[in-house]
């Protein structure tokens, strides 16, 4: 397969947010550089019973995780038949990003479920997952792995960022690729609109209503997490240091709170993006967090006029994810390097994932 210039497959994303699976199908091709096209997409909810486990999955014992991970790869894998059969595809593989359970790279621990196996069985093709484990075992944060394709499909842009579960940001610097995890998104935001029995925060228009706790803003500015210079990631586990103190007192009604985290979460961006000299700054901005729109707003009046953020698509900020994920499996069936150790810390370079099927 390493000497093939073009390439059909499918990108699976379950992200941190536990809203659905992404499903992608992308088109590549290999000239001078990478071009890719996203021919078909769509995101299916979880079912309730299994959004709920997922959710609750990493308070599973050993036995039950177990189920979860082979019945979570079954569904997947279906619903990949399903997805191939509504648009007449022929797919030559599957690259599953799989649900985060644990992320614990100073353990050198990251799990993601959704068996390999079951997912193949489900539906015929070769699928690659487990991308982030090797990365973490050669002493990296095994993530963010986006930016391997932000660098390769995305080179004009000179900040990528995405607003998923978690906000995370890709750039050059140096002559080489960087990336961090910047702070939590929807993880909790949608945490605190559930709290107003919403999903998420539609447009952030329950963020808008709310008034500013400046003692709670004063507080997770100062968190630990931001004082971490270079490779750094942020998972589940992390947001008890902000739910300690965001949760509590009566002033500390949810939309006070989406509106002091979406004025945190601006802050802590508007810090990190510096203009390049002698040029426009271009900005990338993916992830449903795109569509925050009081979030955008906050963000825009803090940055310097000479930044740029450009609209994407939304089939891009829908699917970028997705889309990426399928990049990362092109590159492992070509033997080449997925996860850069400039991003993630690791002792090298390094090609993820395994391939089943």
């Amino acid at each position: 397969m390493k000497t093939q210039s073009s390439y059909k497959v499918i990108g699976l994303m379950s992200g941190t947010s536990g809203d659905g699976l992404d499903i992608a199908y992308c088109e590549f091709e290999k000239n001078d550089l990478w071009t890719y096209h996203i021919k078909a997409s769509e995101t299916v909810p979880f079912p309730k019973k299994l959004g709920k486990k997922l959710m609750k999955s990493h308070l599973l014992n050993g036995y039950k995780l177990s189920l979860l991970d082979v019945h979570f790869g079954q569904w997947m894998g279906e619903q990949v038949s399903i997805f191939i059969k509504k648009h007449q595809l022929e797919v030559e593989v599957l690259a599953s990003h799989g649900h985060t359970v644990f992320h614990q790279p100073s353990k050198k621990l990251s799990i993601q479920i959704g068996n390999g196996w079951a997912l193949h069985a489900a539906c015929g093709i070769p699928v690659i997952n487990d991308f982030r484990m090797l990365d973490v075992q050669l002493g990296g944060q095994g993530a963010p792995l986006v930016p391997i394709g932000d660098k390769m499909l995305f080179p004009d842009f000179d900040y990528c960022i995405n607003l998923g579960g978690i906000a995370n940001i890709s750039m050059e610097s140096e002559g080489k690729r960087i990336a961090f995890d910047i702070c939590p998104f929807n993880l909790l935001l949608n945490h605190f609109a559930e709290s107003c029995g919403k999903p998420y925060d539609k447009d952030g228009k329950l963020a808008r209503k709310g008034t500013l706790l400046k003692k709670e803003l004063r507080q997770l500015n100062q968190l630990p997490y931001y004082q971490i210079n270079g490779a750094k990631s942020l998972g589940r586990e992390d947001l008890e240091d902000y739910l300690k103190i965001l949760d509590g007192s009566e002033e500390h009604k949810p939309e006070n709170v989406l509106h002091t985290l979406v004025i945190h979460y601006a802050e802590q961006i508007n810090k990190i993006l510096i203009p390049v000299l002698g040029k426009k700054t271009k900005v990338l901005v993916t992830g449903g967090g795109a569509y925050n729109m009081f979030f955008m707003e906050k963000l825009a009046a803090l940055l310097s006029p000479d930044i740029e953020v450009v609209q994407a698509d939304p089939l891009l900020i829908n699917f970028k994810e997705a889309l990426v994920f399928s990049f990362l499996g092109v590159l492992k069936l070509r033997d080449e390097m997925n996860s850069l150790a400039s991003v993630t810390g690791a002792s090298r370079d390094n090609c993820g994932g395994l391939v089943y099927g």
